[in-house]
């Protein structure tokens, strides 16, 4: 849709007012060449998934949400039994005064080796509120992670249309640029048959300077757009094809938009799983209240060459069973579970303040959308206006009924006529894209983009069961 901004008007560039059949020719030549080939463009949906699988940002994310998925074996932990070896060898020198006033002196080697596992029993349901809260931890990431990739393809649409509208704007201001040149050359002419005042020709060269201001511009605020886009994306942008809007993809009403918003919105449902892990902390911290039980069993094996001893050696083995209840810790519990309510109310009022911000974050998205759908219609309307326009004055002024200045001013209002519909038409693709992320869908499966979804709960049942090991589900 941007692409065909640059297209507009090049009639115009033609006709008896002294712009000649030379200046269309060549206006024309120039923007198409300037336009993407088909055969090596590329469409939004691919540089979406580019993004999608290179974007630094979403792959930071990605491997903090499989750190969180960590936490979860780390809490299962507390299941299993801990086995702990011992081992303990040294020197040592020994000098016994005896009762008969005689000394007795020893170089000894001591060594005693030894295995202890410990089961816990019963811990006040610790263990199981932990893993609860660490499950609870990586569905919150999970969520978190769909938010931060809506956000990086919002940024990928962005940069795309970005780099679309600047480009068309270039050609725009390059056919300006054109047709300024041209302007000057005839008034030139016309100044030296003196039909026309050297004021203007001075006119018409201050809007060519103009021009090329606005065109150095354009430019670098291309330049620009191209080095968001590789940051973004991840290469650098070849020849662009049209974006579109995402209409087909967006709720028939702003009320289903809201609703849609306070319920699927993966910042919501993150909010919403914030809180069931405060709340699970507290439970934790009230477990430390209740007593513990747990099993030890023991073996070790002695060895000692003091001669004085009657035994050298030593082989034991025990298994214990260990029950402790706290009575007072100095308030340090209490003031534990105090302090995990008051982080659970907090959390309560996060969830109404993501609520809140999702449905005026949708409503906002809405209006932006629709009103973009207005200005669009009213900045088309507004070009063939203003292209009718520049030809009836270029008509006059052949006729001697305009001057130059009319020209060069209906030439100004055309181009800033393209400029708001360039700018127009980038607005409404990224309001459709802002939306349909408002309402929690701006995702690879909604938008069908060619490229796997990453799927987070791969690695957590990689990890979760995991007893030993080292070495990451990739080989790190």
């Amino acid at each position: 849709m941007i692409g065909r901004i640059a297209r507009a008007g090049r009639g115009v560039t033609r006709h008896r007012s002294g712009v000649g059949p030379a200046f269309a020719t060549w206006a024309t030549l120039a923007l198409s060449c300037a336009l993407p080939s088909n055969a090596w463009a590329e469409a939004l949906p691919e540089a979406l998934a580019k993004a999608y699988q290179t974007n630094p940002q979403l792959n930071a994310e990605r491997a903090r949400q499989r750190a969180t998925d960590e936490n979860v074996p780390q809490a299962l932990a507390g299941y299993r039994p801990q086995i702990l070896a011992s081992l303990s060898a040294g020197l040592q020198s020994v000098r016994n005064l005896l009762p008969d006033n005689t000394i007795q002196t020893a170089n000894l080697k001591p060594w005693i080796i030894g295995v202890t596992v410990t089961q816990t029993l019963f811990n006040g349901f610790r263990t199981a509120n932990s893993v609860r809260a660490a499950e609870l931890q990586v569905q919150s990431g999970r969520e978190a992670l769909r938010n931060v990739g809506q956000g990086v393809l919002l940024d990928a649409v962005t940069a795309y249309t970005n780099v679309l509208a600047n480009q068309s704007l270039v050609e725009a201001q390059r056919s300006n640029v054109a047709f300024l040149r041209e302007t000057l050359a005839v008034t030139q002419r016309r100044l030296n048959a003196g039909d026309v005042t050297p004021t203007d020709t001075a006119q018409a060269e201050a809007r060519l300077n103009r021009g090329l201001a606005d065109l150095n511009a354009a430019e670098v605020a291309l330049a620009v757009s191209q080095a968001t886009y590789a940051q973004v994306i991840g290469n650098a942008p070849s020849q662009l094809r049209p974006a579109e809007a995402v209409d087909r993809y967006l709720p028939k009403s702003r009320e289903d938009a809201v609703t849609m918003a306070i319920r699927q919105h993966p910042a919501v449902m993150a909010a919403s799983f914030d809180v069931d892990v405060a709340s699970t902390n507290i439970r934790i911290a009230e477990g430390t209240l209740l007593p513990s039980a747990s099993i030890q069993g023991s073996a070790s094996k002695s060895r000692n060459n003091d001669p004085t001893l009657g035994t050298f050696a030593e082989d034991q083995a025990s298994i214990v069973a260990n029950v402790t209840a706290p009575i007072y810790d100095g308030g340090q519990a209490a003031a534990q579970t105090r302090q995990a309510k008051e982080i659970t109310a907090q959390s309560r009022l996060v969830l109404d303040q993501v609520r809140n911000q999702a449905r005026t974050a949708v409503v906002s998205a809405w209006v932006a959308n629709e009103g973009a759908k207005v200005t669009v219609s009213a900045s088309e309307s507004e070009v063939k206006a203003a292209t009718v326009a520049l030809q009836g004055v270029q008509r006059e002024a052949a006729g001697g009924q305009r001057t130059t200045v009319d020209v060069l001013n209906s030439q100004a209002d055309l181009i800033q006529a393209k400029a708001r519909l360039i700018g127009a038409q980038r607005d409404r693709v990224i309001a459709s894209y802002t939306l349909l992320s408002a309402i929690g869908h701006l995702d690879v499966k909604t938008l069908n983009l060619n490229t796997p979804d990453y799927l987070p709960e791969v690695h957590y049942h990689q990890v979760r069961d995991a007893w030993h090991g080292l070495r990451t589900p990739s080989g790190q």
